[in-house]
């Protein structure tokens, strides 16, 4: 019979990793193969979730993670040819994906034959304004979901979440609205009970015309930063940044690799692991509306950030 396949999109910054994080991390026996496909030169989400920057990367749990580098379709397949075959395939859309297109995709009937779109899981942040949902973008990641799962609940004041559910309403969403404290959604929802059902064709609607909203601006170095200056760096940078994520050693805290993520105007930093053999000792992804952040302007900034600089 087919795979399942569990489709997780949402706008940039919203949650997804931390979302495909608890599903891997609590596979209860579930074989999960997940796929990321990051906005960017640098594939950050997938060393997040497995701590490994490419390939194919075995869990303990018997789930595996698979950076998605070129056609989703022929990744998939890579994927369905493995012994064993995953029971569950989860992917994870870029933040500035319209997932009608991947959802069309999903619907070729070569694919049908092997994995099934079983759920589409659209990261709603619990914090964004409601007037978050007037983007085009964040409309149409809505609008195909079947589940909604609004995040960082626990960052948000009393309303902010009855607001958004409130304003999803208005947009008569379908589909059912969770909390995914921590991203943790039950299993049930995502899952199917029953795997032996034929697949189900999708109304997608029209397609959109593409449009080129954002760039990627990548910064490397092999020199360890200086946190305060890093801290002062991102003050900077935050009025023109969408999301930032990466990974960098600091002067104060030598041999101890850290996860730097921003998003929402918030900016966190966590435990890493150490980079591959050969790679940077910092690598940073920072994502802007076209034109808004230049090259120049990134590294002149940056650059001040690491010892002598």
């Amino acid at each position: 019979m087919p795979v399942p396949l569990l489709l997780v999109t949402g706008f940039l910054g919203a949650g997804k990793t931390t979302v495909v994080n608890h599903l891997l991390a609590h596979a209860e026996g579930r074989r999960i193969a997940a796929v990321v496909n990051d906005f960017g030169a640098i594939n950050i989400d997938a060393e997040l979730i497995a701590g490994a920057s490419d390939g194919v990367v075995s869990l303990a749990n018997g789930c595996i993670c698979c950076s998605l580098e070129g056609d989703l379709l022929r990744t998939l397949s890579t994927l369905l040819r493995r012994d064993p075959k995953p029971e569950y395939i989860v992917i994870e859309t870029s933040g500035v994906a319209d997932p009608a297109d991947i959802v069309r995709n999903l619907m070729d009937p070569v694919i049908l034959r092997e994995a099934r779109l079983e759920t589409v899981l659209c990261v709603m942040d619990a914090t964004a304004p409601p007037a978050a949902l007037d983007d085009a973008l964040q409309r149409s990641q809505l609008r195909v979901a079947d589940i909604v799962a609004l995040s960082k609940v626990d960052l948000a004041d009393a309303g902010a979440g009855a607001r958004m559910r409130a304003a999803i309403r208005a947009l008569r969403i379908p589909a059912v609205v969770v909390d995914a404290q921590h991203g943790e959604i039950p299993a049930a929802l995502l899952f199917p009970a029953d795997v032996d059902r034929p697949p189900v064709p999708r109304e997608v609607g029209p397609r959109r015309p593409a449009e080129e909203r954002f760039e990627t601006l990548s910064w490397t170095s092999d020199k360890p930063v200086s946190l305060p200056r890093l801290q002062q760096a991102i003050n900077r940078l935050a009025p023109k940044l969408a999301r930032a994520k990466g990974l960098f050693e600091s002067i104060e805290q030598p041999g101890r690799p850290m996860v730097f993520q921003f998003a929402g105007g918030r900016a966190t930093l966590a435990p890493g692991d150490a980079p591959a053999a050969g790679a940077a000792r910092t690598r940073i992804v920072f994502i802007a509306e076209l034109g808004v952040l230049s090259k120049a302007e990134l590294d002149g900034i940056m650059e001040a950030c690491v010892a002598g600089g």
